[in-house]
């Protein structure tokens, strides 16, 4: 494989402060060395981290992202660096959950996307929100997420 595919990255293998928001944020792309086989990958975030836009108090999810990847794949510290610009951003649940999964769709025109965002309690009711560009090509094993209902410690 040529390393051809990593020309023109900021990000990796350099020093990258993470940015003060998601605006800010820079999703890089890389070339699919794959391109014309249909695959799953998946990224999981179990500590995203954002604010109540009302009180101020953080709030915390279990991210799992999956997609089919079409020509392009996005790189994993970027996306790290995006998803740690949520840490001061003040936002609902699903408008982080969702931001977030159309911003990748935009940039990176998957074949195929679903974001669950599994929410931990907020006022004793956890929230999960979830989204999905359509039906997943045939071809491709989904998993399950893999993330049970919150049970709290009962």
């Amino acid at each position: 494989m040529s390393k051809d595919i990593y020309k023109g990255l900021e990000q990796l293998g350099k020093t990258a402060a993470a940015p003060k928001s998601p605006e800010e944020a820079v999703l890089e792309m890389v070339p699919n060395p794959r391109a014309g086989t249909d695959y799953l990958v998946r990224f999981t975030c179990p500590e995203f981290t954002s604010l109540c836009p009302v009180t101020g108090q953080p709030d915390f999810a279990h991210l799992v992202l999956d997609y089919v990847p079409d020509e392009k794949l996005v790189e994993s510290k970027s996306l790290k660096l995006f998803l740690q610009s949520f840490r001061n951003h003040a936002a609902f649940h699903e408008d982080c959950t969702v931001g977030i999964a159309e911003r990748l769709v935009a940039e990176m025109k998957p074949k195929w996307l679903r974001m669950g965002g599994y929410w931990y309690p907020r006022g004793g009711i956890p929230i999960d929100v979830f989204f999905q560009t359509g039906k997943a090509p045939e071809t491709v094993w989904v998993p399950d997420q893999g993330v049970p209902t919150y049970r709290g410690r009962g």
